[in-house]
């Protein structure tokens, strides 16, 4: 006949039971806690990839703004990149600036460009003599440039009177036909 169960050997089913059960708990957060620290670093490295890649097609894409814009007759002759204003209620960066003696092209640029994008940069415009009040008397015109482009985020910033520059091979061109005719801002 089998020993009679006691609450002593009751007691110490539980308590094996819930050191097992501990154990497990304790284990699972510290996979949990690796899989957080692998998510932080891998959000780190894509932010740093997509820093990377907007970088590669600002460098794409400044080398070709003067010759393009003066092939539409506006005739800018200097660029700079990363131009910045920390002015309150007009804090802004623009990608790259082309400017001459009383014109200049504010140019976003994305690898991949959005309707979003668009009428972010719509509202920048409005704000840009704000942020850049030496530029107050200038013609601004705009320009949105990707090397990829949402399906009609062209035609949507055409209609908005930006001009459009894309990649075509290893070059950009401006997408806008020669009918277009610029929003000045």
């Amino acid at each position: 006949m089998p020993d009679p169960v006691t609450i002593e050997d009751i007691y110490e089913l539980f308590r094996v039971s819930q050191t097992a059960a501990d154990r497990r708990a304790a284990a699972a957060d510290r996979r949990l806690e690796r899989l957080e620290k692998i998510a932080a670093n891998t959000s780190r490295e894509v932010a740093g990839l997509t820093t990377r890649w907007g970088q590669f097609v600002e460098n794409l894409v400044k080398p070709a703004v003067v010759g393009l814009f003066q092939e539409r007759g506006i005739e800018v002759q200097e660029t700079a990149r990363r131009m910045k204003s920390k002015r309150p209620g007009a804090q802004m960066e623009i990608d790259i600036f082309a400017v001459n003696g009383e014109v200049a092209v504010a140019i976003e640029v994305k690898s991949r460009l959005s309707q979003r994008d668009v009428d972010e940069f719509i509202a920048k415009l409005g704000q840009f003599k704000l942020a850049f009040p030496h530029y107050g008397a200038y013609q601004i015109y705009g320009a949105v440039a990707g090397i990829e482009i949402d399906a009609g985020v062209d035609r949507y910033a055409y209609q908005r009177r930006l001009f459009v520059i894309q990649q075509t091979g290893d070059t950009v061109t401006i997408a806008n036909d020669l009918m277009f005719r610029p929003l000045a801002w």
